[in-house]
C-alpha cells in the first residue's frame, strides 16, 4: 500500500519540479533539468510578487523579535502578516539558512501539493477504512490537484501557481487535523494535544481551511467525550495560533472590502469555474456512488460528508447573499477533493468486494488495489494540457524570460535613482516579463524604492485609493476593487492624488502613458525601454495644516466618506478625520467640511529631519501645535511620542498634532498582541507540561 500512496505523491512532485513537463502535455523533450533545484526568482500570478514577503520577515522582522509588524514596501505602508498567513514564509526563512532563497521558496510552494496523498490517506484510514481502501482514495484525492478547470479558489496546481500556496498548506493539514479528531473520538479519549496543535498550524496557513475544518469537526460532537475531544482541539488550537489570531480579529475593521463578486455558475465550464466543469462529471458520478454506498455500508465518512456537502452550500448560500468579503469559490476545492476521495473510497470498496468472493484474496487485493490506482493516475495523465506550461512558466523564474534583461535593466535604472516611492503605470502586457505584478518587487531588487502595488489587497486600507490612483496614470489598468469611481487615464486628477502619497516617481510602460505624462509637465529622468521614468513634483512626507481638519461625524462610513472627500481634488488641503479634539468641527456630510475653514496663521512652518523607516516615522517641525498629515498608511499600532494623536485621516494617512518640536511614531505592540503572544506562550508551556508528565507517567508504567 506504500507504494501505491508514493506513486501520487511522485507524480506530483515530478509535474512540479518540471522534470518531465515535456513528456505529460507530449510536447518537447522528455527530460530536462528541473527549474524547482534552480536558484532563480519564481514568478507567475501573484507567486512573481509573493517573493517579497518572506525577505522582509527574514531579514526585517524577526531581527527584531516580531513575526507581525510593518513594512513601507508597498501601499505607503502595510501590516505584515496581520491579515495574511506565516507559517509558509517562516518555512521559506527556515530553509533559506541551508538553501539558495529562490530554491527555498519553491520547495515550500510544492509542499501542500506534494503532502495531500500522504494526508487523505491518513483521513480515510483514520474514518476506520482498511488499507486497501484508504491507498486508492489516496491516489484520487491526489489526481484532485490535476484540475485545470479553475485557478484562483485554492488546492490544486493552477491555483497554487497563482499564488495560493498558503491555502495548498493549510488544506493538507485541514485533513490530517480532521484525520486525528476523528481518530481520537472514535478511540473514545477524553483528550489529545495533537488534534489542538495541528489546527493551530492550519490556521496560521489559512483562515478558509480552518472553518471548514472546524465546522466539519461539529458532527463529532455527538460521540461519547467528543465534545471535550473536539472543544479542547479547538480551545488549544486557538490558544497555540493567538499571537497572530487575536491581532487578526481585532484588526478586522482595519481591512479593504474588495467587492468581491460571488461566483454564481452551477454547472459547466463558465469562468472563472462552476461546482460541476466538465472533467469533473465522471469523477462526480463515482463519487456520488462513493458516497451513497459508504452511507449504506454505515462507514463512519460523517466527517468527510461534511467536509464535501457542508462548503458546496456555503458556496450557494455566499452568492445568494451577495458576499463581497468572502470569496464563496473558496469553498469549491473542498467539494471537488470530497467527491474525489469518495471516488477512490467506491473504487477500493470494489476491490475488496471482488476480493471477498474470490478464493485468493491477496492476490486480488495485490493485483486490484494498483489496477484501481493505474486507473485514476493515467486517467488523470492523459488529461494533462496546462500544468507543465504553468510550472515551467513560474519556476524558469524572471531570469528564464527573454525580455529580463529589459526587467533587470529597469531595476538597476531605478536602484541609481536617489530613495521614493515608486508609482507605475498598470498594464497586462507585463505578463511577458513572468505576471503583471513583475514591478510590484521593485523593494526586493531596490529597497529604497517602495512600489504604491502590493500584495494582500485586502490588508491595506490605502488599496482602494491606489488604485483610483493607478485608473488615473495608466492606459489599460486593472480596476481590481468593485464600486469605485474610476475617472480614467487624467494626469491633473493623478498628481494631485500622488502628492498626497508623497510619490517621488512615475514609471509609464505604454507610449501614451508617457506622452500623458511629459504633456503634464513631468521632468523625464530616463529610459529603460520599453519604461519611461519621470520625476513627480516635489512633496512631502508630512505635510502641515493650514486649515482646521474636522472630524467625520456621519453614518457612512468612514471609507466610503474618504472616497468622496477624495474625488473633489481641488480641496484635499481640507482634512477630514475620523476622530481629534473636541475642539475641532465634526461633520455629518462631506461638503460640509468647506464651511469650516479655521486658518492657521503664523510663521511659515519648517518640517526636517523627515525618516521614515520600516516601523518608526520621526520629524522636526517649527509649527507645534498645528495639525500634521503623515504620509504613511494608518493603522491603530501606531502611537505618537511628542504629538497627540495618531488620528486616523482621510484617505487612509495619520494626522498628528505636535506638542514638542521632535515628533516620533513608532508601530508597537497593543493589547491584542501582548495577550495573543501571552495566550500562545501559556498554551505552549501547558504543552510541554502536558508531554513531560506523559512521558514520566509512561516511563514509570
Amino acid at each position: 500500500m506504500a507504494a501505491i500512496v508514493a506513486a501520487p505523491t511522485l507524480m506530483i512532485f515530478l509535474v512540479m519540479s518540471g522534470a518531465f513537463g515535456g513528456f505529460v502535455n507530449g510536447a518537447g523533450s522528455l527530460w530536462r533539468f528541473p527549474d524547482l533545484f534552480v536558484a532563480n526568482t519564481p514568478t507567475g500570478g501573484d507567486m512573481g510578487a509573493h517573493v517579497l514577503v518572506p525577505k522582509i520577515l527574514g531579514e526585517e522582522l524577526l531581527p527584531q523579535g516580531r513575526i507581525l509588524g510593518w513594512s513601507n514596501d508597498w501601499y505607503a505602508g502595510f501590516p505584515v502578516f496581520y491579515f495574511y498567513f506565516p507559517l509558509p514564509a517562516l518555512a521559506i526563512v527556515l530553509l533559506d539558512v541551508a538553501l539558495p532563497y529562490g530554491v527555498a521558496f519553491k520547495l515550500v510552494t510544492i509542499a501542500g501539493l506534494v503532502a495531500l496523498p500522504l494526508a487523505t490517506y491518513f483521513l480515510v484510514r483514520s474514518l476506520g477504512f482498511v488499507r486497501v481502501v484508504a491507498a486508492v482514495a489516496a491516489v484520487a484525492g491526489g489526481m484532485f490537484v490535476f484540475m485545470e478547470s479553475f485557478s484562483i479558489f485554492g488546492a490544486n496546481i493552477k491555483s497554487t501557481l497563482a499564488g495560493e500556496y498558503s491555502f495548498s498548506w493549510s488544506f493538507a493539514l485541514s485533513l490530517v487535523y480532521l484525520g486525528l479528531v476523528a481518530r481520537a473520538t472514535r478511540a473514545g479519549r477524553r483528550f489529545d494535544a495533537w488534534p489542538g496543535v495541528v489546527l493551530a498550524l492550519t490556521a496560521l496557513s489559512h483562515i478558509v481551511t480552518t472553518m471548514v475544518a472546524v465546522v466539519a469537526s461539529v458532527p463529532l460532537m455527538g460521540r461519547r467525550h467528543g465534545p471535550r475531544t473536539v472543544l479542547t482541539s479547538w480551545i488549544l488550537g486557538f490558544s497555540l495560533a493567538a499571537f497572530w489570531a487575536l491581532p487578526l480579529l481585532s484588526r478586522l475593521s482595519m481591512t479593504t472590502d474588495m467587492g468581491w463578486e460571488p461566483v454564481t455558475n452551477i454547472i459547466g465550464d463558465a469562468i472563472p469555474g462552476s461546482p460541476l466543469p466538465g472533467e469533473f462529471v465522471p469523477i462526480f458520478v463515482l463519487g456520488l456512488l462513493g458516497l451513497v454506498w459508504t452511507l449504506a455500508r454505515r462507514d463512519d465518512v460523517v466527517v468527510l460528508a461534511t467536509m464535501t456537502v457542508v462548503p458546496l452550500a456555503g458556496y450557494a448560500l455566499l452568492a445568494v447573499f451577495d458576499s463581497t468579503k468572502l470569496y464563496n469559490a473558496r469553498l469549491l476545492p473542498y467539494w471537488y477533493f470530497g467527491m474525489y476521495v469518495f471516488a477512490g473510497i467506491a473504487a477500493g470498496l470494489a476491490v475488496t468486494e471482488v476480493a471477498r468472493r474470490w478464493n485468493d484474496r491477496r492476490f486480488v487485493v495485490s493485483v486490484g488495489a494498483p489496477l484501481a490506482a493505474l486507473v485514476f493516475l493515467a486517467g488523470t495523465a492523459v488529461s494533462i494540457h496546462d500544468v507543465p506550461g504553468w510550472v515551467k512558466w513560474n519556476y524558469e523564474g524572471y531570469e528564464g524570460k527573454a525580455v529580463y534583461p529589459e526587467y533587470a535593466a529597469l531595476m538597476e535604472t531605478i536602484d541609481a535613482l536617489p530613495p521614493g516611492r515608486v508609482m507605475w503605470e498598470a498594464n497586462n502586457d507585463m505578463n511577458t516579463y513572468g505576471t503583471p505584478m513583475a514591478l510590484m518587487l521593485l523593494p526586493y531588487w531596490s529597497k529604497g524604492h517602495p512600489s504604491m502595488e502590493g500584495l494582500f489587497f485586502e490588508s491595506s486600507l490605502t488599496t482602494p485609493f491606489h488604485f483610483l490612483n493607478a485608473s488615473e496614470v495608466s492606459e489599460r489598468p486593472s480596476n481590481p476593487v468593485r464600486g469605485l469611481q474610476y475617472r480614467g487615464l487624467n494626469f491633473d486628477r493623478g498628481l494631485k492624488h500622488l502628492a498626497l502619497y508623497d510619490v517621488a516617481y512615475y514609471v509609464a510602460y505604454t507610449e501614451r502613458g508617457a506622452e500623458e505624462a511629459r504633456a503634464a509637465g513631468l521632468e523625464e529622468l530616463a529610459v529603460s525601454p520599453p519604461w519611461t521614468i519621470f520625476a513627480l513634483p516635489e512633496s512631502s512626507a508630512v505635510d502641515v495644516a493650514t486649515v482646521r481638519p474636522v472630524v467625520w461625524a456621519g453614518e457612512e462610513d468612514f471609507v466610503d466618506a474618504s472616497l468622496r472627500w477624495y474625488d473633489d481634488v481641488d480641496n484635499l488641503d481640507r482634512w477630514m478625520v475620523a476622530d481629534g479634539p473636541a475642539s475641532w468641527d465634526r461633520v455629518s456630510a462631506v461638503e460640509d467640511r468647506l464651511d469650516s475653514t479655521v486658518p492657521y496663521v503664523g510663521p511659515k512652518p519648517v518640517v526636517s529631519d523627515v525618516v521614515v523607516g520600516d516601523g518608526s516615522v520621526s520629524f522636526t517641525t517649527t509649527a507645534v501645535g498645528v495639525p500634521h498629515l503623515v504620509k504613511v498608511s494608518y493603522f491603530p499600532n501606531w502611537e505618537a511620542t511628542g504629538a497627540e494623536g495618531p488620528y486616523r485621516a482621510a484617505p487612509s494617512l495619520m494626522v498628528v498634532v505636535p506638542t514638542q518640536e521632535q515628533v516620533t511614531l513608532e508601530f508597537v505592540d497593543k493589547g491584542a498582541e501582548k495577550l495573543g503572544m501571552a495566550t500562545t506562550i501559556i498554551a505552549l508551556i501547558g504543552l510541554g507540561v502536558y508531554g513531560y508528565r506523559r512521558r514520566t507517567v509512561g516511563a514509570t508504567s
